[in-house]
């Protein structure tokens, strides 16, 4: 069955498969469980609505990084279930008209990869370059001063080649080297197998990574870094000279360029903010690998203070770098990394304006699995952190476990997500935040969530419009337009614990509101009155959507 067009897809619904659903009773999350729920996100009268699906790694992996360490990129990992068993459920997400996505890792392997097997196994090897590999310096000491994300040097000794091996995260974790052709064809090979087998897209992990300095100078030394006693030290320098190379884009092309082969497939490139660059070169250098196929998330959003100025600048800047015509947005909020909305921001109040910007503003937007309910994160005891990167840096706290927790379907033992003992613990806040009990309440975040949607979905001006921020910039109100030929509507947001007044340039009627039973009245001069942390979603009246 033919996908959908990603110019119609509303939304991405990310999954993290360890903790959507169980359906074996291991307390593990598998693609069974996902098939068994697919129903939620599209299909029955009352779901969710969301177009697209996105899985973090399901291939075969030893699970120092919870996936991100790749034993066999062709290969789904038994934890999960079996290829035939995601080919059933590409099959039901594409019945349900659902796309699906892969996240695909192409800056490491696992240790226990055999390419990095071969590799290490001698100087002598045909995968001898696979991997980025460099002598000790004359004094014995490193190759280089570059430090891994997780902690420590990110150079790792390796006995059996006698020689360092270079790994960006965990030690487990071995760089490839792009700069090998052989290597390039690999992963390319990788690509086709998952298009061939029908999959719409690919969400590329860590790409800033894939090209390095072919020199490996030295970083220099970040001057505005003074926590020096600081468990993990990786930002005490800039690292100009371990990523985000000359070769980064063309590499990127070569990758678009196998998806080009096939009919509506997309890539998404994971990229964060780079100090050694400005916002419009990173922004516009990933979108114009190959605009009509590749796009980078646009994760400002995590860090923006939730202040209306913050994300009145960081949106209105990011709009007008893109051509509208060519460059699709993709704004998220929250991802497996990092905290929850809801915690992150303040608190669920503040999550609901969250949820009625992003998902009002133009592109492709991404949800994270139990944004939608309100999940906020879930405290996760030392003695329970499953997360390896805590450990390796030393620092508990940095732990992406609490975000990571199981979806939470129903009150009672486990949360419907297993018959038994979850991998990570279901958080405190169950009994408001489960599926079963916000689908009976017309005001939920989930009611809040089907509703924007619902919007999204059958209205193009919410996916493709014109953007244009106005109002005053010190105000504690955001507000936006947005326009589709002769449609028009009005984004209201309120970011202040108070009640703000607004005059809209044009009367209208509310289409949405972050509680969907109890909208705000507009006047007769266009003035509404939002409480605290209230946002609306307004037809303008002279431009009606039809």
């Amino acid at each position: 069955m033919a996908s959908k067009p990603w110019r119609d897809v509303n939304a991405i619904y990310q999954i993290y498969p360890r903790s959507f659903q169980d359906s074996d009773g291991d307390g593990v999350g598998d693609l069974r469980g996902v098939i068994q729920r697919l129903d939620y996100i599209k299909g029955q009268k009352h779901s969710l609505g969301i177009d697209a699906i996105w899985f973090s790694p399901i291939f075969a992996s030893p699970m120092a990084d919870m996936g991100y360490d790749v034993s066999d990129y062709c290969a789904i990992d038994p934890l999960f279930g079996t290829l035939d068993d995601f080919k059933q459920l590409l099959e039901k997400a594409h019945a349900l008209d659902m796309n699906v996505m892969l996240d695909f890792v192409p800056n490491h392997t696992s240790d226990q990869h055999p390419w990095f097997i071969e590799s290490r196994s001698s100087k002598h090897n045909p995968k001898k370059d696979y991997y980025v590999w460099r002598d000790a310096k004359p004094d014995g000491s490193l190759p280089n001063n570059w430090l891994s994300i997780f902690g420590g040097p990110a150079w790792e000794w390796d006995d059996e080649r006698k020689q360092y091996y270079l790994h960006t995260f965990l030690k487990e974790q071995p760089d490839l080297n792009w700069d090998n052709p052989m290597v390039r064809d690999e992963m390319k090979r990788v690509l086709r197998f998952w298009m061939d087998l029908g999959v719409d897209g690919i969400r590329a992990d860590a790409v800033r990574w894939i090209s390095k300095d072919p020199q490996f100078r030295d970083n220099p030394k970040n001057k505005n870094w003074h926590d020096l006693d600081a468990p993990n030290q990786f930002g005490s320098q800039i690292h100009k000279y371990s990523r985000f190379w000359k070769n980064l884009f063309p590499y990127l092309r070569e990758m678009t360029d196998i998806l080009a082969e096939y009919h509506n497939r997309i890539i998404i490139f994971e990229d964060y903010p780079d100090d050694n660059y400005s916002t419009k070169e990173q922004y516009l250098g990933f979108y114009n690998v190959n605009p009509s196929i590749g796009m980078p998330f646009n994760f400002e959003g995590l860090w923006t203070e939730f202040y209306a100025d913050g994300f009145r600048r960081f949106v209105t800047e990011f709009q007008g770098m893109l051509d509208p015509e060519l460059h699709r947005p993709v704004y998220c909020f929250s991802n497996h990394d990092q905290p929850r909305i809801a915690s992150r921001m303040g608190g669920e109040e503040q999550a609901r304006l969250v949820a009625l910007m992003q998902l009002t503003l133009p592109g492709l937007p991404t949800v994270y699995y139990g944004d939608e309910i309100g999940m906020p994160n879930t405290p996760v005891a030392p003695d329970q952190i499953r997360d390896l990167s805590a450990f390796s840096s030393g620092d508990f706290a940095v732990s992406r476990d609490p975000e990571r927790t199981p979806m939470q379907w129903q009150r009672g033992q486990h949360a419907g997500f297993s018959d038994t003992q979850p991998w990570l613990p279901i958080g405190p806040s169950l009994a408001k935040h489960n599926v079963e009990t916000q689908s009976h309440e017309p005001d939920s975040m989930l009611s809040l969530y089907r509703r924007l949607l619902k919007l999204r979905a059958k209205h193009e001006i919410l996916r493709r419009g014109t953007y244009e921020a106005f109002g005053e910039i010190e105000s504690d109100i955001f507000v936006y337009s947005r326009w589709l030929d002769d449609q028009h509507v009005f984004v209201a947001l309120n970011f202040s614990a108070t009640v703000q007044e607004v005059t809209l340039p044009h009367l209208g009627r509310i289409l949405c509101c972050t509680h969907p039973v109890d909208y705000p009245d507009i006047d007769e001069q266009g003035m509404v009155r939002l409480r605290p942390f209230e946002g609306v979603l307004v037809e303008c009246q002279e431009h009606s959507l039809r």
